[in-house]
């Protein structure tokens, strides 16, 4: 859904801290408090924001290790059998369908190298995995929600 240039600063500031009351995002757009949550409202049943959360520190929670693997599936596997195996490990945090040579790639937490190296072993067990590539990230650099492209 296109949104205008209200909409757009309301998601950005809701994106940076969702707990903003509509009064506070209201006063920094130049809308009612009642006028925002209109606009929340319809930004939430048109499917643009889809639920309120927090970001955590990894970190800060024990997860010390973070990689990203690339899995090479053995002939064509479905992205919905590749999301059901992978989803039953909550030490992946991301995964995706890709182009180019891998079939998907995961983004993977885990508290020290044991782990993360017995998680990548059950991911590559899995019948339809052919082969994995992984790399360890050493220093994130940029960690940045994502907002609405400009109107």
């Amino acid at each position: 859904m296109p949104l205008d240039r209200l909409d757009s600063e309301i998601v950005a500031l809701l994106v940076d801290d969702a707990r903003r009351s509509y009064a506070e995002l209201g006063q920094r757009v130049g809308l009612s408090a009642s006028a925002v949550k209109r606009r929340v409202d319809r930004l939430r049943a048109a499917g643009a924001i889809t639920g309120f959360t927090v970001r955590l520190d990894p970190a800060a929670l024990g997860w010390t290790v973070e990689g990203y693997v690339e899995l090479y599936c053995r002939n064509s596997t479905a992205p919905a059998v590749i999301r059901a195996a992978v989803d039953r490990f909550p030490e992946v945090v991301d995964a995706s369908t890709v182009s180019g040579d891998a079939d998907a790639v995961l983004r993977i937490l885990a508290t020290d190298m044991r782990h993360f190296e017995q998680v990548l072993e059950q991911i590559g067990a899995q019948p339809f995995v052919a082969r994995t590539k992984s790399v360890l990230v050493l220093s994130p650099l940029l960690r940045r929600p994502s907002t609405p492209p400009p109107p």
